[in-house]
C-alpha cells in the first residue's frame, strides 16, 4: 500500500542517532488506501503494552476494511536499525495477516530508493532493484496477549527516512492495538555462518546388512568433518538400500544401533548428522529422518508424512507432525523423498520456523527441489541414490533462490556450501520474500 502525500511529506524529527524513536503518539497519522474502506482510529492513553498508550484500529461489520497508523522517522542510509512494536488483537482470526507492520525506505522526496544492500538475487538481469518494504516478524506473545513484532534492517544507502505503517487489514468486528513502538539505530547482525554438506553414495555393502551399509558412510563423514561441515545429510532408509530385505526387517527402535553408530561419529567430529532410517515403534514401522547432535544424542526425529504406494503396500505408517529443531546454527526441519512432491510438507516446516530443510531422498523431480526452496526461501540439502546422468534427483545444497550452491556428481563424494543465515535474500520487486510469507500466504480453509 502507498502512503498518501501528506504522510510522506511529514517533517523529519531532529533526533540523535541511536536514540529510540518513540515520541508522542500524537505524532502518528492515519492512512487508508481509499476512504470508503477506512476503519476507525483512536488513541488509548493507558492499557497498552506495560500500561503504555496504544494506537487503536477498529473495524465494523463491513468486509475488506484496511487502514494503518503511520509515522516518518529520520534515518541515515547504510546504518542498521532495529524496529520493535507490540501488537494485541481482539476478534482477529489471522493476526499474522490482519495486524502487520511495514517499513518503507525513502529519499527526501518520499520516493523509493535503489536497493544497494548487496543481497538482491540475480533473478532479473536488467533494471534497477528498488528497496521494497520490509515486514517485521511476529516473535513471542506474553501472558497478556501482546505479541512482539520486530526485525533488524540495514537502510539503503540513499534512504533518508523510514516510513513505518502499523495495519489492520480485512478483519470484521476486529480491533488491533499497537504499543511501545521504537526504531533504534543498532549494530549490524553478526554473521551466522553454517557449512551444509550432502553425501552422494549408494551404500552397497558386501554383507547386505544394515551394519554394513551404515559403515560405508564413516569415511565420507570424516571427509566432511575435515572440511568443517556443521551439518551432514545422508540419504533415505540407508540401512534398507540394496539389502533385499523388507522395511520391517531392518526397522529398529529409536534410539537403536544406527543412531548409536552415527551418534559416535557426530560426537567424534562435533557436528550434526541427518540419517534416513526405518523406525520400529511398537507394532508400527515409520520412514524417519533422525537428527543426531554433536553430543552424540538424538536431537530430533521426523516421520515421513506422505507415503508412495510401495511403502503403503509394505505396511509403513505415515507421520502426522512437522517438527522443527533448534541447533547451534539455527532452526532445522526435515522431510523425506516423496514429501518433495507435495508443497504442504516444506511449507508446514517453514511455518514452524525452519530456516534449513534436510532432505534424505531416494528420487524426485529436481525442479521440485528448487520449488520447495524458492517458495519457502529456505536452504535445502538433498541426499539421493539417483545417478546424476539420469537427469532426475541430485545430491545438492540449494539456496533460498533455488540455485545449486553445491552439486555432487560422482558416487562416494561429499560437497559443502557455506551460507550466512542472517544474510537476507531479496528478490527484485519483492524484497525479502521470506518475511512476506507470514503476511501474505493465504489461510487454508478447514473442510468439514
Amino acid at each position: 500500500m502507498k502512503c498518501s502525500p501528506f504522510v510522506l511529506s511529514c517533517c523529519l524529527l531532529q533526533l540523535f542517532a541511536g536514540l529510540t524513536y518513540a515520541g508522542s503518539l500524537d505524532d502518528w497519522k492515519t492512512d487508508t488506501p481509499r476512504a470508503e474502506i477506512s476503519p476507525d482510529f483512536s488513541i488509548e492513553k493507558t492499557g497498552g503494552h506495560h500500561n503504555q498508550p496504544a494506537l487503536v484500529i477498529q473495524s465494523d461489520q463491513r468486509p475488506g476494511l484496511h487502514g494503518c497508523w503511520t509515522k516518518t522517522f529520520p534515518i541515515t542510509g547504510g546504518k542498521h536499525y532495529h524496529f520493535t512494536a507490540f501488537r494485541k488483537t481482539d476478534n482477529v482470526k489471522s493476526p499474522r495477516r490482519t495486524g502487520l507492520a511495514k517499513i518503507m525506505w525513502l529519499d527526501d522526496q518520499g520516493r523509493m530508493v535503489e536497493n544497494d544492500r548487496g543481497s538482491v538475487t540475480n533473478v532479473y538481469r536488467s533494471g534497477i532493484a528498488r528497496a521494497e518494504a520490509d515486514h517485521p516478524q511476529d516473535q513471542t506473545t506474553d501472558s497478556s496477549g501482546w505479541t512482539e513484532v520486530s526485525g533488524t534492517y540495514i537502510a539503503p544507502g540513499k534512504a533518508t527516512q523510514a516510513v513505518v505503517q502499523l495495519h489492520l487489514i480485512w478483519a470484521t468486528h476486529a480491533t488491533v492495538r499497537w504499543s511501545d513502538i521504537s526504531l533504534t539505530e543498532t549494530r549490524p547482525l553478526p554473521k551466522r555462518m553454517v557449512r551444509l554438506a550432502t553425501i552422494h553414495l549408494q551404500p552397497r555393502s558386501e554383507s547386505k546388512t544394515p551394519q554394513g551399509n551404515r559403515e560405508l558412510f564413516a569415511p565420507l563423514i570424516e571427509k566432511a568433518a575435515k572440511q568443517k561441515a556443521d551439518l551432514i545429510v545422508l540419504p533415505e532408509t540407508l540401512t534398507y538400500y540394496g539389502t533385499g530385505k523388507k522395511p520391517e526387517e531392518v526397522a529398529e527402535p529409536m534410539p537403536g544401533p544406527s543412531t548409536e553408530y552415527f551418534g559416535r561419529l557426530a560426537k567424534k567430529h562435533n557436528l550434526y548428522i541427518v540419517a534416513g532410517l526405518y523406525e520400529k515403534a511398537e507394532h508400527l514401522v515409520y520412514n524417519v529422518a533422525i537428527l543426531i547432535g554433536p553430543d552424540g544424542k538424538i536431537a530430533g526425529k521426523y516421520r515421513k508424512v506422505t507415503l508412495p504406494t510401495g511403502e503403503v503396500d509394505n505396511g509403513v505408517a505415515p507421520g502426522e507432525e512437522y517438527p522443527v529443531f533448534d541447533t547451534r546454527f539455527g532452526k532445522l526441519g526435515m522431510m523425506i523423498c516423496y514429501d518433495g512432491f507435495f508443497p504442504e510438507v516444506a511449507r508446514e516446516l517453514t511455518n514452524n520456523g525452519a530456516e534449513v530443510i534436510a532432505w534424505p531422498v531416494w528420487g524426485c523431480n529436481p525442479d521440485l527441489a528448487k520449488a520447495r526452496a524458492v517458495e519457502n526461501h529456505v536452504y535445502l540439502i538433498s541426499s539421493t541414490y539417483t545417478d546424476i546422468d539420469k537427469q532426475w534427483m541430485v545430491s545438492a545444497v540449494y539456496s533460498r533462490a533455488g540455485e545449486q550452491l553445491a552439486l555432487a556428481k560422482d558416487w562416494g563424494t561429499v560437497v559443502i556450501a557455506e551460507v550466512d543465515l542472517n544474510q537476507k535474500t531479496e528478490w527484485r520487486s519483492l524484497g525479502d520474500f521470506r518475511s512476506k510469507i507470514l503476511r501474505h500466504r493465504p489461510e487454508v480453509p478447514v473442510k468439514k
